[in-house]
């Protein structure tokens, strides 16, 4: 038979996908009918604003791997793919793209720019599709699921309509953090911390001094705290306290809670719950004893009404104007410019978040937070590794209600009307309704907010499926993504899965880390050090860029990558090949029949199937790295430079070289079979050209038992 001297992986592996799609494994209806248990994964749905990057590739090729293996062992295995349509994260990437054409958003109309933006992102989509065809990932993609499919936003609509019916939803006006910017709110899990150094304001408010970092919100201050126990305040709880401001004469309640430190600049604090979460938090302690919040800073970042003066300055500008104004009244009694505090900014523009009463609409976590936290704790389901169970833990028993309004134009429209006579409001599953449940007034608007995309991502485990998937495949097998959206995503997974299905998305939790350089510095454009996992396949294959993002990743651990790692595993890809062309030469005269094995050749199989558990047991147990690293050393060290090297006499003797040609045979398609969820492409390739009885593709040659 004749065979290529040198493995050309470029053409090779769009002749073997070709053979994948024509085989219809991909779709589980389409396999064996000795394929019955379930095994399901669904992809976590990329964003469909932007190409392929590392990141995704390293997600898809374990994911890849759980299932080749899967299906290999005969289940009827399920791989859904889908994509985001990422509501706030796609607007900002559509609009620096406006930007750079001098347009914006606000010269088009909302439907205008809903437009355009959904023929970006499909066009996005298919981009991706290939990108991760080309990875040799063996999803379905006739159940190929965008966030923004009809199906999908029904389910979205019925749980937001489920939740509102039973108390669990709400509209409020409260503090919400707010990208003055981007001119929305955001949740508490998408700001940034950042350690800043801002100078600290002593400011005198009559006989009482106390610190902050926020001079010009002092307009919507409405009282002054102090520790309760703290002995130097005490003669002033309780009671008002007059005193001279840049504005003019101001009267603040002194109150106590026991939230204040005394040992934080003075032990005393101004209140101003119109613009601090632990300010509102207070206020909403103390409404007996302190006014309505105050708005001082409007949505566009600028001072209001209330300042003055300063109406209409930016933050910083008005800042800078007050303490100098402060300080010629002699109001500031001293500025420490060394203060290090954490600041919240927008996790995109990096400005700072404005913290602003709005109206939103809320959910109730700790009520469906529950379920989740039990979940973990009585083995309902299992994250790996165990050490982000604390995590896990951590951040449901210290949840806030979930603000999942957003004041974007890209994303699921949320179903609410309100009555402009009354101001009732009316949550349907989509349809407008014809005139207000409660006065019959047909003068009613659409709220024009959408959801919070991560609502929606928060129940692609239940909606990604149609009726009759939900039934055989749901909960699903694995969830498989990075670690740091566990907080992002996961946790509102199972929180609103549990909730409409009564039951956990998924049994495991597989958590990869991030992809890092060689120097082990997090991969940026701006840092030159970013691989394009399209070019490097280009370069060296897909199966040496598989293998360099496998090999060395330990779950819950950033996994290094680097050109010379990919480089290197190229270099196995072709020693593999090569191993194959010894064997195909060495057993063109091979006839399969009765053979008697020699003392040495039973040794080498025996000691192959010891081989072969071992992977297999790693596999099972999610230590993919050392499965990989197994096979990988076994095939170099052991087969390809001690069995060949030992073979070539062996195979010159008659008396033995039917024996040896059997044995190089076998092995070689274990090894075929043991590395195929790992290196795909080459393995399948080997497969169909090695002179064995062989099934239509190696996706569903039986794996070792």
């Amino acid at each position: 038979m004749k065979i290529e001297k040198n493995y050309n992986a470029k053409d090779t592996e769009k002749k073997i996908f070709s053979l994948w799609k024509k085989t219809g494994y991909f779709n589980p209806d389409n396999l064996p009918k000795n394929h019955k248990e379930n095994f399901c994964i669904i992809m976590p749905p990329a964003n469909a604003n932007d190409p392929m990057h590392i990141g995704h590739a390293v997600g898809a090729t374990l994911q890849d791997i759980m299932i080749r293996y899967n299906r290999m062992n005969g289940k009827k295995t399920l791989w859904l793919p889908g994509s985001d349509h990422a509501g706030f994260e796609t607007q900002v990437v559509y609009e620096k793209k406006l930007e750079k054409q001098g347009r914006s958003r606000f010269q088009m109309t909302r439907e205008q720019f809903y437009k355009e933006v959904w023929d970006y992102t499909q066009k996005n989509r298919k981009t991706v599709k290939k990108q991760l065809e080309s990875m040799g990932i063996s999803a379905d993609w006739s159940r190929d699921t965008f966030t923004l499919d009809p199906h999908v936003i029904k389910t979205t609509y019925q749980t937001f309509k489920k939740m509102a019916d039973e108390g669990l939803i709400y509209r409020g006006s409260r503090l919400v953090n707010f990208c003055t910017k981007h001119k929305t709110a955001f949740s508490d899990l998408e700001i940034e911390k950042l350690e800043k150094t801002d100078p600290l304001y002593y400011m005198k408010y009559g006989p009482i001094t106390l610190a902050t970092v926020r001079p010009e919100t002092q307009f919507g201050d409405t009282a002054i705290a102090v520790h309760p126990e703290d002995k130097r305040y005490k003669k002033y709880i309780g009671k008002k306290l007059k005193f001279n401001t840049i504005l003019g004469e101001k009267e603040l309640m002194i109150i106590a809670d026991k939230f204040v430190e005394p040992e934080f600049g003075t032990g005393a604090v101004k209140i101003t719950p119109a613009h601090d979460f632990n300010d509102f938090e207070m206020w909403e302690r103390h409404k007996k004893e302190m006014p309505e919040p105050i708005k001082t800073i409007d949505e566009d970042g600028k001072m209001t009404n209330v300042a003055g003066p300063y109406k209409g300055m930016k933050i910083d500008e008005a800042r800078a104007k007050i303490v100098q104004e402060m300080l010629n009244k002699g109001f500031i009694d001293k500025i420490d410019s060394n203060y290090t505090h954490s600041v919240s900014v927008c996790y995109k523009c990096k400005k700072t978040i404005e913290p602003l009463i709005k109206s939103q609409w809320f959910i109730k976590t700790k009520p469906i937070a529950k379920p989740a936290i039990d979940a973990l704790k009585n083995g309902e389901v299992e994250i790996i590794p165990k050490s982000y169970s604390k995590v896990y833990f951590h951040w449901l028993k210290n949840i806030r209600d979930w603000n999942i309004s957003r004041q974007n134009w890209w994303g699921i429209a949320i179903p609410a009307w309100q009555c402009l006579d009354c101001g009732h409001w009316t949550i349907t599953t989509g349809s407008t309704p014809k005139k207000c449940e409660k006065c019959d007034s047909k003068n009613i608007q659409r709220d024009p907010d959408v959801f919070d995309t991560w609502f929606s991502s928060g129940q692609w485990p239940f909606a990604v499926f149609k009726k009759k998937d939900f039934k055989t495949f749901y909960p699903t097998s694995v969830m498989e993504t990075g670690y740091d959206i566990l907080f992002f995503w996961v946790i509102r997974m199972m929180m609103l899965s549990l909730y409409v299905t009564k039951k956990p998305p998924f049994k495991k939790i597989y958590l990869h880390g991030l992809v890092r350089d060689k120097d082990r510095q997090k991969m940026s454009k701006s840092k030159g050090n970013v691989i394009d996992p399209m070019e490097i396949t280009e370069k060296y294959g897909t199966d040496a860029l598989r293998l360099a993002l496998i090999i060395g990743n330990m779950p819950g651990k950033d996994v290094v990558i680097s050109e010379e790692k990919i480089k290197g595993y190229r270099n196995f890809v072709n020693k593999i090949w090569n191993v194959f062309r010894f064997i195909l030469i060495n057993t063109e005269d091979y006839k399969p029949g009765k053979i008697i094995l020699t003392k040495e050749d039973k040794q080498i199989l025996k000691n192959f199937e010891k081989k072969s558990l071992s992977i297999t047991k790693k596999i099972d147990n999610f230590k993919f790295s050392q499965a990989a690293e197994e096979i990988y050393h076994y095939t170099w060290h052991e087969f390809a430079d001690k069995i060949i090297e030992k073979s070539k006499p062996v195979l010159e003797d008659k008396k033995t070289r039917k024996s040896r040609q059997y044995v190089l045979i076998e092995v070689m398609k274990g090894i075929t079979i043991l590395l195929h969820p790992f290196a795909p492409f080459v393995t399948e390739k080997i497969y169909q050209n090695l002179p064995i009885k062989k099934k239509s593709s190696l996706m569903i040659e039986s794996w070792p038992k």
